[in-house]
C-alpha cells in the first residue's frame, strides 16, 4: 500500500521538533525525523552515563509525536517517577534503554520501539557516535556539555561564538543519507539553536547534502530567544549561525511568526530572560539578499501561558502549499 504525502526530512531536537511532528503527520506518512543525540542532562544524561548508551529523551518525544496508539500509551511513555531511586526518570527512557540491552545497539532499539508504536515515518539519531557538544565563547573560553553550556552562558553573560562536536568525525546513518536524497521537503528546526538544531548540521556531509538536495529547504525560526543560547538574537542572527556552522547549507524558505504575544504572556517570559523574535524591514532586506523567501503569518499557539508553534498551520502551509504565495514576502 502506497504511503500518502510528500517525503519530508526534518532536523532538530527538544520540544520544538516533537511539536512540529504532530502537525506533519496529519499531511504525510513519509516523515524522517533526524534527532540530536548530544544531550547529557536530565534522565537521558543519567542513562547515558550509567549504561553507556546514546541519550533517549528527544528520540522518545519524537516517537510519541508520530505514534498511532491510544493516549494511555503516550501517558505511560511520558510518565516520570516521583519517588525513590528512579525519581525524575521517565518510563519511556527506561523502555528504550531496555530495548537497547535486548537488541544490543541503539539503532535497532529505536526501530523496534517505533514499530511497537506504529509511527508514521521513522525517527533516526543524527549519528551513532557517542558525541558531546563544546561551545567556544566570545571570551575565548570553551565549555563542554550540552547541559552545562546555556547555564554557564546565562551566569557569565558571555556569548556563544561557535559550537562543535567531540569527536568531530561523526557520520550520519545510511537511512539519513537515503532520506535526504529522496526528500521533497527538508525542514530545519525549530528548537534550541546551538544545542538541538546546529548539532545535526555538524555531522559529516549533512549540510552539503542539504545544500545539493533537490528538495525545498525550510527553516522554522524560533518564536522566542533562549536564555544562555540566543539572548538578544534576531531572525538574521539565527540564520547567520546556521550558515556559519553549516558549510554549503541552503535555505529556500524561512517560516516566521508575525503575531505579537500579548503583554501578560510576554511579561512571564521576560522574567525568564526570554523575548519575542519578530521580523523588521532590515531583516527582510537581509533575507531577500540571501534569496530566502519569507513565509510569515500568525503561527503562534499559546496554551496555559506556554508559547509554541502552531504545528498544524505550519505543516499545512509547507506541505499543501495552500496559497503559499499569500504568505510569502520578499
Amino acid at each position: 500500500m502506497k504511503k500518502r504525502g510528500k517525503n519530508v526530512v526534518i532536523f532538530g531536537g527538544g520540544t520544538g521538533l516533537s511539536i512540529i511532528l504532530r502537525g506533519l503527520k496529519s499531511y504525510t506518512d513519509n516523515i524522517t525525523a533526524i534527532v540530536t543525540v548530544a544531550d547529557d542532562g536530565g534522565g537521558s544524561g543519567v542513562l547515558r552515563e550509567d549504561l553507556g548508551m546514546l541519550p533517549p529523551g528527544d528520540i522518545r518525544n519524537c516517537i510519541i509525536s508520530l505514534a498511532d496508539t491510544p493516549p494511555i500509551l503516550e501517558q505511560l511513555m511520558q510518565h516520570r517517577f516521583r519517588e525513590g531511586y528512579l525519581k525524575g526518570q521517565s518510563f519511556g527512557n527506561l523502555f528504550i534503554a531496555a530495548m537497547n540491552e535486548i537488541h544490543g545497539d541503539f539503532e535497532h532499539a529505536v526501530k523496534e520501539v517505533s514499530k511497537i508504536f506504529r509511527i508514521k515515518g521513522q525517527v533516526l539519531p543524527m549519528t551513532l557516535t557517542d558525541t558531546n557538544l563544546v561551545a567556544e565563547l566570545e571570551s575565548g573560553r570553551s565549555i563542554f556539555g550540552e547541559d552545562t553550556i546555556p547555564e554557564y552562558v546565562s551566569k557569565t553573560n558571555d556569548r556563544i561564538k561557535r559550537i562543535s562536536l567531540v569527536p568531530d568525525s561523526c557520520d550520519p546513518l545510511e537511512e539519513t543519507v537515503r532520506s535526504i536524497e529522496d526528500a521533497d521537503v527538508i525542514i530545519i528546526g525549530p528548537g534550541s539553536l546551538y544545542t538541538s538544531v546546529i548539532p545535526n548540521l555538524l555531522v559529516r556531509h549533512v549540510s552539503r547534502m542539504i545544500g545539493s538536495s533537490k528538495a525545498k529547504v525550510y527553516y522554522i525560526c524560533n518564536l522566542m530567544t533562549q536564555p544562555g543560547e540566543t539572548d538578544g538574537y534576531s531572525i538574521s542572527d539565527h540564520v547567520d549561525a546556521l550558515f556559519e556552522h553549516g558549510h554549503s547549507l541552503r535555505i529556500d524558505y524561512i517560516v516566521v511568526n508575525d503575531e505579537r504575544v500579548d503583554e501578560k504572556v510576554r511579561e512571564i517570559y521576560k522574567q525568564k530572560n526570554a523575548s519575542q523574535i519578530l521580523m523588521d524591514d532590515k531583516q527582510e532586506e537581509y533575507l531577500n539578499n540571501k534569496n530566502i523567501k519569507i513565509i510569515r503569518d500568525n503561527f503562534l499557539d499559546i496554551e496555559k501561558n506556554y508559547i509554541r508553534h502552531n504545528a498544524d498551520r505550519i505543516s499545512k502551509v509547507i506541505l499543501e502549499q495552500r496559497k503559499v504565495i499569500d504568505f510569502i514576502k520578499g
